[in-house]
């Protein structure tokens, strides 16, 4: 399971840097979704780091909220679910 989050971090922090570079450049992008997408899965740390570290999707509002939101909802199912495995 570490090994999992560990890759969808990585994915959600590069995709973020990378979709920066393409708007950046006027290039094709990396749709929203798949940007959510990419959190909802176990990356919202990762991705959540790339938008400040790369400063892209900061003054979108359900980037700034929804992010965040995402980790939180993620760490609360995780805790009820290491709660009820003990």
């Amino acid at each position: 399971m570490l090994g999992y989050l560990v890759i969808m971090n990585l994915t959600g922090f590069f995709v973020m840097g990378i979709d920066k570079r393409r708007a950046v450049r006027h290039a094709w992008r990396i749709s929203e979704r798949t940007l959510f997408l990419c959190s909802i899965l176990g990356g919202s740390v990762g991705t959540w780091a790339g938008m400040y570290v790369f400063r892209h999707k900061t003054r979108h509002w359900y980037f700034v909220i929804g992010m965040p939101l995402i980790l939180l909802l993620q760490t609360a199912a995780a805790l009820a679910w290491m709660k009820t495995a003990v």
